[in-house]
This record gives structure tokens, C-alpha cells and sequence, in this order.
């Protein structure tokens, strides 16, 4: 039986096409309340808020997280009052995310990038961190993680989005990140 080369490039297309949409991975539109930020997540997510110290003041932190497979993908932000710097609060909440997941710092060249996209604030803080890293229970795994801001009228509203994997999951994190959008 002789298969023509073209038949048999568009089945490899359909098959890379269909093990691309894993039951795990039922990408959602997903908005904040009381925020225009909207982004994607792979599942279902489980959503929170609560009080906690950035910048020096108390904000409210909107998280929603799931599990897709392996994967831990989380999506969290916190609208920061007038006047406080934006900067030095993102930079906070990146210190205290790595030293929770035990990534040794300063971080090797090539760990961290500059992220910026259309509509967000151009601060320095604004990076991507991929790392090695671990979960409470000791257990390592492959962080992809971003951190951003946007204006609200007033306000700075700071984004971070991560996912942590026990194998590496760029084409979940470019997904992920891409779609969040101010």
C-alpha cells in the first residue's frame, strides 16, 4: 500500500492537532471581579481572595488556580492603593515567590526575562522566571512564572501567573501568558 506524502502530512497535522487537546486542557475565559483583567486557564479553576501585606499595605488578592494534568497553573493579582510603588511591590512579590519555592537567587543568566505586552505598565519588574523548584513537600518541579502590572484609573493592578510542572510545559506557560490581557 503506497500512502501519498501529502495524505500522510495531514494525518501527522490532525494527530499533533488532537494530542494537543487533552481533556486536561479545557482552556477557559476567566475575568477578576471588579478588574477588566481577563486571561485563560486550561481547567476549571478554584478561585480565592484574601488580605495579605504588598508594597508595605494591605491588599486583596485575587487568586484562581487548577490542575491540569501534572501541571499547578495559577493566575493572582492585587490592585495596589494610590501611591504605592508598583516596582518595589512586584519586586517583593517575586522575592517571596522564589524563596517559597526554593529557587536559589540571584537567579543564573538566562532564568529571567524581561515580559512586556500590549497594555501593561513597562516597569523593570516585569519578568518571566523559568527555574527549578519545589513544592511544600519537597517534591521538585519546573516553575514558569510571570509578573506584570496594569493601570486602573489611579491604581497599578499586578498580575503574576505561573505554572509549575514536574516536567518542563513551555507550550502551557506561552498559552497561559499570551492570554492575559489588561
Amino acid at each position: 500500500m503506497h500512502i501519498h506524502p501529502s495524505a500522510l502530512a495531514a494525518c501527522l497535522v490532525g494527530a499533533m492537532s488532537l494530542s494537543a487537546c487533552s481533556p486536561e486542557q479545557n482552556w477557559r475565559d476567566i475575568a477578576l471581579e471588579g478588574s477588566s483583567l481577563r486571561f485563560q486557564l486550561p481547567c476549571k479553576p478554584d478561585r480565592t481572595t484574601r488580605s495579605v501585606p504588598l508594597g508595605g499595605v494591605p491588599v486583596d488578592l485575587q487568586v484562581a488556580g487548577c490542575e491540569s494534568g501534572s501541571a499547578m497553573v495559577a493566575v493572582m493579582s492585587a490592585a495596589l492603593p494610590a501611591g504605592v510603588d508598583a516596582s518595589a511591590a512586584m519586586a517583593a512579590w517575586q522575592k517571596a515567590t522564589l524563596d517559597n519555592a526554593r529557587v536559589p537567587q540571584p537567579l543564573a543568566d538566562g532564568q529571567q526575562h524581561p515580559w512586556h505586552r500590549s497594555g501593561q505598565l513597562p516597569l523593570a519588574a516585569s519578568v518571566r522566571v523559568q527555574a527549578l523548584a519545589q513544592r511544600a513537600n519537597g517534591q521538585a518541579v519546573h516553575m514558569d512564572a510571570v509578573w506584570g502590572a496594569v493601570a486602573e484609573g489611579e491604581r497599578v493592578r499586578l498580575v503574576h501567573a505561573v505554572v509549575y510542572d514536574p516536567q518542563p510545559s513551555p507550550a502551557m506557560a506561552n498559552t497561559l501568558f499570551d492570554g492575559i490581557k489588561p
